[in-house]
């Protein structure tokens, strides 16, 4: 307070405007501000705090530069190459199409990439009405619109619940209806040996085909699994085969999965692999690293592969498919059961056999690498040819039981 006097006192001898000037200004030092000044604190979904811990007070993100958001050439190539099989690529590619054409033909025009929910609901609706004119079945409208849910950024993906529940709904009324999954018939063991008569085992095409027909249903082989292996994958041994699949669909890790494929006198899986890979050796084409399975020419020689971007010099999974169907065609046996015989026959038709012999759904998960607890072995791939079985009714008398008197 003496302070203050004191500058009183001088003011009497300023003039008014310094006197106006230096009166604010003491007042201003005078004044007694005791409010804290407010304090901000950061806090995400991932703060963790102790008893007592206050959050921190400065934002703990990284103050970047344009240095951190550059990659080079080589590695802009790499993250923008997508990371799929090439025939889930190509099925993507034809349904973002049809997806992108609808888009641009409605008016207005809508955004197909990344989409709004009201727009891939639409759509969803489009196709079901197609649908149920004929055009499609609900399983494949499901995989239409998961194709396109999942080509959209991840963090901007449209929310799926309305449709989901409308394919449900549609499945049932197709269902009721009468409407049948298309699944490929059961290539048991019978049907199997008449298609392996059709094979001329002293010809190059013929070695191939026989031997992929009994390894692919003996391991239960998807069609791109079988069309990837490498020679190393299979190792001979006198009493069967030591198979290794690299990665398959529920082995997204690529873990692996190596079986021991006991030999059989109806199948003869040691002596078939021994004469296909003496083949690829005459061809030069036993190398360990190169495809188990080859493209070839009507006169056994190796196909030329300079255009295979994708596939290099392994088989496409579809030529793998269209032998099966040539050599079902040729045994008299295309359709089985009223099914179309196809690649996936071979996979089915063994764990049929297997449920058949009484093997446990964990063994056949583990052997055709299903998912662990996975009941698709027994709700998709059982597909008995309706031959005659224990009926609970059979324990019923003819006539019904005799009235006791």
């Amino acid at each position: 307070m003496t302070e203050r006097l004191e500058r009183l006192e001088r003011l009497e001898r300023l003039d008014a405007d310094t006197v106006t000037e230096l009166v604010e200004y003491v007042d201003a030092e005078l004044v007694d501000d005791t409010e804290p000044a407010p304090v901000r604190y950061y806090v995400d979904q991932h703060t963790i705090l102790g008893p007592n811990e206050l959050p921190p007070t400065e934002d703990p993100r990284a103050v970047w530069t344009e240095g951190d958001f550059r990659v080079s050439e080589e590695d802009r190539a790499e993250l923008t190459h997508d990371d799929l099989a090439e025939n889930t690529l190509t099925n993507r590619d034809s349904t973002v199409g049809a997806f992108q054409a609808w888009c641009a033909q409605q008016k207005p025009k809508r955004t197909p990439h990344p989409c709004t929910t009201s727009t891939y609901n639409a759509y969803g609706l489009h196709l079901i009405r197609r649908g149920r004119a004929g055009e499609f079945k609900p399983d494949t409208v499901r995989q239409y619109m998961s194709r396109i849910w999942n080509w959209q950024p991840e963090r901007m993906r449209p929310d799926p619940s309305k449709i989901r529940g409308k394919l449900r709904t549609w499945r049932r009324e197709w269902v009721q209806a009468g409407g049948e999954v298309d699944r490929a018939a059961a290539l048991t063991i019978p049907y199997l040996l008449k298609c392996l008569e059709q094979c001329d085992e002293d010809t190059h095409i013929g070695a191939r085909d026989a031997f992929a027909l009994v390894l692919a249903y003996s391991n239960l082989h998807r069609r791109v699994e079988l069309a990837d292996l490498l020679v190393k994958n299979v190792q001979i041994l006198p009493t069967g085969l030591v198979v290794t699949t690299a990665a398959s669909k529920t082995d997204q890790d690529a873990k692996g999965a190596t079986a021991f494929l006991r030999d059989r006198p109806d199948l003869r899986l040691v002596d078939r692999a021994r004469a296909w890979l003496a083949v690829l050796r005459k061809l030069g084409a036993d190398g360990p690293t190169q495809p188990l399975f080859r493209a070839l020419t009507v006169k056994g020689n190796l196909q030329p592969r300079d255009r295979a971007t994708k596939r290099g010099d392994r088989m496409k999974g579809g030529a793998i498919n269209d032998r099966v169907q040539l050599l079902a065609g040729r045994a008299g046996v295309p359709y089985i059961a009223g099914k179309k015989v196809k690649a996936h026959s071979l996979r089915a038709g063994a764990n049929t056999d297997m449920i058949a012999a009484g093997v446990s759904l964990n063994d056949r998960n583990t052997r055709g690498r299903w998912a662990e607890g996975s009941r698709t072995a027994d709700t998709v791939y059982d597909r008995p040819h309706h031959v005659a079985q224990d009926d609970p009714m059979d324990k019923v008398p003819i006539g019904g039981f005799t009235e006791r008197e």
